[in-house]
């Protein structure tokens, strides 16, 4: 992956090293947009784990889904949750501050390591950005995510300043 010039030089630069790629930004499966600003601040919606447009596991981890097939789709929605800021702010160099991760585990009854699920994102975040990267999190047990998704998270970021000029 090539760094777009002017577009999340250092950040892309670093998942380059760890090599991985920002996906394009998934489509919302419902009436809603992928991030929203405000004022300092990007919160993402739910992302699922898509993969070039379709969701690469489903059903329920501790089941279906292993503890650590569930880790590597939370990190995949980290990156679609990624993709979803940079093309709301226009680079990724911009987030001074990962603030909070809220992870979802769609989890068999019998299943109770999602913290252990989500540490997929939360290890990526602190590859990626470092101290920066540090956040507060819930990782939350459910019976059912959109589409049988295993996980679902969000993230809450802040930026060196507010996400677009007042006009």
């Amino acid at each position: 992956m090539t760094a777009v010039p002017g577009r999340s030089a250092r950040i892309r630069a670093r998942l380059d090293e760890l090599g991985l790629a920002l996906p394009g930004v998934a489509a919302p499966v419902a009436a809603y947009v992928p991030a929203v600003a405000s004022g300092d601040h990007v919160h993402t919606s739910g992302q699922l784990p898509f993969v070039d447009g379709a969701l690469p596991l489903t059903g329920k981890v501790g089941a279906a889904v292993t503890q650590e097939q569930a880790s590597e789709l939370a990190a995949i929605c980290c990156l679609n949750a990624l993709a979803a800021i940079e093309a709301l702010v226009g680079d990724l160099d911009r987030i001074s501050r990962v603030v909070k991760v809220t992870g979802y585990v769609a989890s068999d009854p019998s299943f109770t390591a999602q913290p252990a699920v989500i540490n997929g994102a939360s290890t990526l975040l602190g590859e990626v950005f470092g101290a920066a990267g540090v956040h507060a999190r819930a990782a939350v047990g459910v019976t059912v995510l959109p589409m049988d998704a295993p996980v679902e998270l969000d993230l809450l970021v802040e930026l060196d300043g507010p996400a677009a000029a007042d006009d």
